[in-house]
């Protein structure tokens, strides 16, 4: 889901790309997860890779993660970056019952075009329907623990009390047509950490790749230097 920034930043930055348990190449954990346990393994695997303080980017849950990172380890945290994410993604009752059943049906096939319905607006999956067709596979082959549990560590998570503590240097990119994480979600966190920088691109929850140009320009900004913050 990063090709669109990797093509952009390999040649700027030493880039780590994780994915979370269960998902890619990663090994389902044992559960129960939690975003900051989820963070806690991020700071294992920039521990394996002798990094002692990294920009942080994330979208949707990998957002969570990178605020808990902030929060509960400032001093890893150089300049964070958060796109489509939320700090409380209610109800917790809707991500329940997605992870009952993903697995009762033993994967998130049962639920992946929804999901990545959700990720591409409408006239983008129009033009691309191979790409809306290649992440409708990419999520139907996650584990079903490893998805399952991610969707309850959302669940339980709410970092909003705890935001106005990020000393990064913030910056909040929003998707217009973002069904799964609306734009108040984003000028939440804008408004708790303190000199965030909020963002708003024509995209639905995938922005990263439906406008991947302009994304990679705001990121650029940011990590380079040019972005507000504390």
């Amino acid at each position: 889901m990063w090709d669109p920034q990797i093509a952009e930043f390999d040649d700027r930055f030493r880039n780590l790309l994780l994915d979370h348990p269960g998902h890619g190449t990663s090994p389902t954990l044992p559960g129960p997860y939690t975003v900051a346990g989820l963070a806690d393994r991020v700071l294992s695997v920039l521990d394996d890779a002798d990094v002692e303080r990294a920009h942080v980017v994330g979208l949707s849950i990998g957002a969570m993660i990178g605020m808990a990172m902030a929060i509960d380890h400032p001093e890893r945290v150089d300049r964070l970056a958060l796109l489509c994410t939320s700090a409380q993604l209610g109800p917790s009752t809707a991500w329940e019952e997605r992870a009952a059943a993903v697995r009762e049906a033993g994967g998130p096939g049962v639920i992946a075009e929804t999901v990545v319905g959700r990720w591409l607006s409408p006239d983008y999956r129009d033009a691309h329907p191979d790409e809306f067709d290649a992440f409708v596979e990419m999520v139907s082959s996650i584990d079903a623990d490893g998805y399952a549990s991610c969707c309850e560590a959302i669940a339980a998570m709410d970092l909003r009390a705890d935001l106005p503590a990020v000393r990064a240097p913030t910056l909040v990119i929003s998707g217009a047509l973002d069904p799964a994480t609306p734009l108040e979600h984003g000028e939440l966190i804008a408004s708790l950490i303190r000199g965030a920088r909020m963002e708003i691109v024509e995209a639905a929850h995938l922005a990263s790749w439906e406008r991947a140009v302009e994304v990679n320009e705001l990121l650029a900004d940011h990590l380079l230097g040019g972005g507000g913050g504390a």
